[in-house]
């Protein structure tokens, strides 16, 4: 199985570096050197702010891809309308474990980011800054970066700024959970939809973005918008910051101009020449086949014609070698296990939606099928954040990709190829790591007992539920790690002893094949990369 991302992977650039300059000098960019690099950065009106970023067609970088100059202007006129001065947060909270571009930045070009975000807060009158981060490293560079600038929350300062560590989840870079993080809550969605340039960090208007966009703000303020225009398409100008890995020989971070191939891309970082298919956007994204990434160019428009997404600008490609099903289980039952557990299509929908998948694959047949599409379509629009909607976009994707392999397992009894686990996940030591993967073991019901009690639904839902007729719909459930407790209660609780776990098969060692990971360091490396 692949390991964990690095913090830091290997990082290239395609062209001219903007936002990786000077990675060819230093593996950081202190303030020194930072202003050798890029230059000193003149403060802009909040109308000229917003101007740039719209004249340089600036969205979000984090996947949501809302248009910056709307976002400073709602909260400039929120701030005006309510005489309170407004609170400007970086969003360095990447908790997926396919996205490293953020971390990049964070790590090699912090004062970058706080250029953009300095940029912000001076346009819109701000006293408070706020840095999201959630792994060690990326805190220890941005409080040195802070120090560097003289800047901290101590009070009588005329900028109060501060450094906050959320958990490395995918639920908590959502924008309410970094929100309710910096107003001393758990970094997890409140349950009810409020816009933060109304209300936000500590209840005033709050802009909040993440770190590549405020980089983004940064290089187009210095260079200007027509020479920012210059690179890249004309709808969509400037360069990407994407996390390339899954099938690929070397995992990295690359800096690329839009309308490049998407193809050259892939070809960059070693994928395989023919892949099955290419997740675009990460865990929250789609599938793409080898045709349509052949004919796609790095933008969120050609990305979007051929059915995938730029997202948060994670691309996973995927080699013949691996079943597509069994990767993406593995995805699903750490999606399930990232659940914020505040509502039911989160936290009951999309354990049963991995556990669906589980009886695809191993045998369930149409119905199998049939019930994995009803629960995927009953989680989607419903829940109290973003996670559920996302989840069901990779199930419902997975499902429309692979339909090959999808009829093999549900009408052959399976695809002949193992999971050889190329799509990373956390490793150990990351928190949710044990609730992240499936434990191997299955739920079963013996027909022959079961009477229809339906105690098992009311302990674990999450792996059972009742049909029309009161016996249990879901049978043969994968049990993941977080959910062994409550199915063991299960069993032990079924009045006909009509449940049972039954214990894994001994695994088959999985087959060698796929590109080979090179030697740190070897290879030509494209003009300007970093590492």
């Amino acid at each position: 199985m692949n390991a964990p991302l690095p913090d830091v992977p290997e990082v290239r650039v395609v062209g001219l570096p903007q936002l990786t300059q000077g990675f060819d000098l230093v593996e950081r960019l202190d303030l020194s050197m930072h202003l050798k690099v890029h230059g000193p950065l003149e403060p802009l009106t909040g109308e000229l702010l917003a101007q740039l970023a719209e004249n340089i067609s600036l969205r979000g970088r984090g996947g949501a891809g809302f248009p910056f100059g709307k976002k400073l202007r709602a909260v400039a006129k929120a701030s005006i309308r309510r005489g309170v001065r407004p609170v400007v947060v970086i969003n360095g909270s990447e908790g997926e474990p396919a996205c490293r571009k953020d971390t990049v930045l964070l790590n090699r070009a912090p004062h970058l980011i706080l250029d953009g975000a300095l940029l912000a807060a001076e346009a819109l009158g701000a006293r408070t800054l706020v840095v999201a981060v959630t792994r060690n490293s990326t805190e220890i560079s941005m409080r040195a970066a802070l120090a560097e600038r003289g800047l901290s929350d101590r009070r009588g300062q005329q900028l109060r700024a501060r450094v906050i560590r959320t958990p490395e989840r995918m639920v908590s870079g959502e924008a309410s959970s970094v929100i309710r993080a910096a107003n001393g809550g758990p970094a997890l969605p409140p349950g009810r939809r409020e816009r933060a340039a109304e209300s936000g960090v500590g209840g005033a208007p709050t802009l909040l973005s993440n770190a590549e966009t405020y980089a983004q703000l940064a290089i187009g303020a210095r260079i200007g918008a027509r020479r920012y225009g210059h690179t890249g398409l004309d709808a969509e100008p400037g360069t990407v910051m994407l996390t390339v890995s899954g099938g690929v020989a070397r995992p990295m971070v690359v800096e690329v101009p839009t309308g490049v191939p998407l193809r050259y891309v892939l070809q960059l970082a070693g994928a395989p020449p023919l892949p099955q298919g290419v997740l675009t956007g990460g865990y929250h994204g789609n599938w793409i086949d080898s045709v349509a990434a052949h004919d796609a160019v790095v933008s969120r428009e050609s990305l979007a014609a051929v059915g995938g997404s730029l997202g948060a600008g994670a691309i996973l490609p995927i080699g013949p070698e691996t079943c597509p099903l069994g990767e993406a289980l593995r995805v699903a039952n750490w999606l399930a296990a990232e659940t914020a557990g505040q509502c039911g299509p989160c936290k009951l929908g999309l354990p049963a939606a991995a556990g669906g998948l589980s009886d695809v694959l191993n045998g369930g047949g149409p119905a199998a099928l049939e019930a994995l599409r009803e629960v995927t379509q009953a989680v989607r629009g419903r829940g109290a954040c973003k996670h559920p909607d996302g989840s069901a976009r990779f199930f419902m994707s997975t499902l429309s990709a692979f339909t090959d392999d999808l009829a093999a397992h549900v009408l052959d009894g399976g695809c002949g190829r193992d999971t050889t686990g190329v799509l990373p996940l956390p490793g150990p030591g990351y928190q949710s790591a044990e609730e992240s993967i499936p434990s191997g073991e299955k739920l079963a019901v013996d027909w022959t007992l079961c009477q229809g009690h339906g105690l098992c639904a009311d302990i674990v839902p999450e792996l059972i539920r009742l049909g029309p007729d009161g016996y249990p719909a879901l049978a043969d459930a994968s049990v993941p790690m977080h959910l062994r407790g409550r199915a063991q209660r299960a069993v032990r609780r079924c009045p006909a002893l009509a449940l049972r776990i039954e214990q894994p098969a001994p695994q088959r060692p999985a087959r060698q094949g796929g590109p080979a990971a090179l030697p740190s360091g070897g290879g030509r490396k494209a003009l300007g990369s970093g590492r």
